[in-house]
């Protein structure tokens, strides 16, 4: 059986765990990573030398990186249901999985810290309100592809991307600030609510 190293709290293990979900593949989860357990250690550090979470063990294969995960996940399953086999499906999903890591996620970061996560050091004002401003010219990005018409960000059917960006957009909805309205991505983020699992890990505890 596979095994995920994480907490439930980190939005990079829930990713892993919506798309085991879906695929209705088993697995066992060991909470790893601060506060409950600290991952900077030779034995986490053995399986992932950065020390973060998530870690997918899958008897001998060990990977980290959740949108890797992600990856293996559906291509595992092969059933084409979490990623398109058509080239160019395929290829919109990566995009916007991709886009998710390395342009919204990073937008945030500042805001997230000082605004959900009350780390000590992030209370700057002019800070919390440079990454809003970021992380809005983001979203106005993803509203501006959802008005398009398309049910999921790579066309009709709910992909690995999807799982990215629907928890990305419960982070954007459980903000505690006042947020530039955004009607079509409110939209999908409701459409992803109804998946069960979306259900199950889009919840106001867990932003």
């Amino acid at each position: 059986m596979m095994r995920v190293l994480g907490r439930v709290t980190s939005i990079n293990v829930r990713k892993v765990l919506w798309g085991l979900g879906e695929l209705g593949l088993a697995y066992e989860r060991d909470d790893w990573g601060l506060p409950l357990r600290d991952p900077n250690v030779p034995e986490f550090l053995a399986l992932n030398p950065n020390g973060q979470v998530p870690v997918l063990l899958d008897g001998d294969f060990v990977l980290w990186e959740s949108n890797a995960i992600l990856n293996y996940l559906a291509d595992k399953d092969g059933s084409g249901h979490l990623l398109p086999a058509d080239p160019q499906l395929r290829a919109r999903a990566q995009q916007w999985l991709g886009w998710q890591s390395s342009e919204l996620g990073p937008s945030w970061s500042y805001a997230v810290q000082a605004m959900i996560r009350k780390t000590p050091g992030y209370d700057d004002p002019a800070r919390i309100g440079d990454a809003m401003t970021k992380w809005t010219g983001k979203m106005e990005i993803l509203e501006g592809h959802l008005e398009q018409g398309e049910a999921f960000v790579a066309g009709d059917q709910f992909t690995i991307a999807d799982i990215a960006l629907g928890l990305s957009v419960h982070r954007w909805f459980s903000m505690p600030l006042e947020r530039k309205a955004f009607p079509v991505v409110g939209d999908y983020y409701e459409r992803l609510k109804q998946r069960p699992e979306g259900a199950r890990w889009m919840t106001t505890q867990t932003p």
